[in-house]
């Protein structure tokens, strides 16, 4: 049997819970942030020294807040529908990578299933976080305090 403690820290881990989680993150955004434009040119706290670059470089890939819900927004949409729409250049990507881990499909396929799942886990955390921080930088631009 297992214990209290370990159903805890699975339920914690559920891949379901961690969908859900991001997806009201998102909603919270949407919510909270009324006018999206006024994130317009607004960096991230965490992408400070992209943002400096980019103003020193021309065609970086540097995201302003705007960007990231608009992403968030689309990532969400991805995830609650089950539909996946690649334009062309992610679709060039994402052949490329294909192409990198060729060998790796070649592995078991449970440990191929736990490579895959932990880099889910780590991406939708990722991506609550990055929805969090818009909501709450959109707070600040607004002033309303936490």
């Amino acid at each position: 049997m297992q214990s209290a403690e370990t159903n805890t820290k699975l339920n914690r881990a559920c891949l379901l819970l961690a969908l859900r989680r991001y997806s009201a993150a998102v909603l919270n955004m949407e919510q909270t942030v009324l006018l999206p434009s006024l994130l317009r040119d607004v960096e991230s706290d965490e992408d400070e020294a992209c943002f400096q670059d980019c103003h020193s470089a021309t065609g970086s890939s540097c995201k302003d807040l705007y960007d990231y819900y608009l992403m968030l927004k689309a990532v969400r949409n991805t995830v609650e529908s089950g539909l996946i729409t690649l334009d062309d250049r992610k679709t060039q990507t994402y052949l490329a990578q294909n192409k990198t881990l060729e060998p790796m499909l070649e592995a078991d396929p449970e440990a191929l299933f736990h490579f895959h799942l932990r880099g889910l886990f780590s991406v939708m955390g990722n991506l609550t976080k990055k929805s969090q921080g818009v909501t709450t930088k959109y707070m600040d631009i607004i002033g309303i305090m936490n």
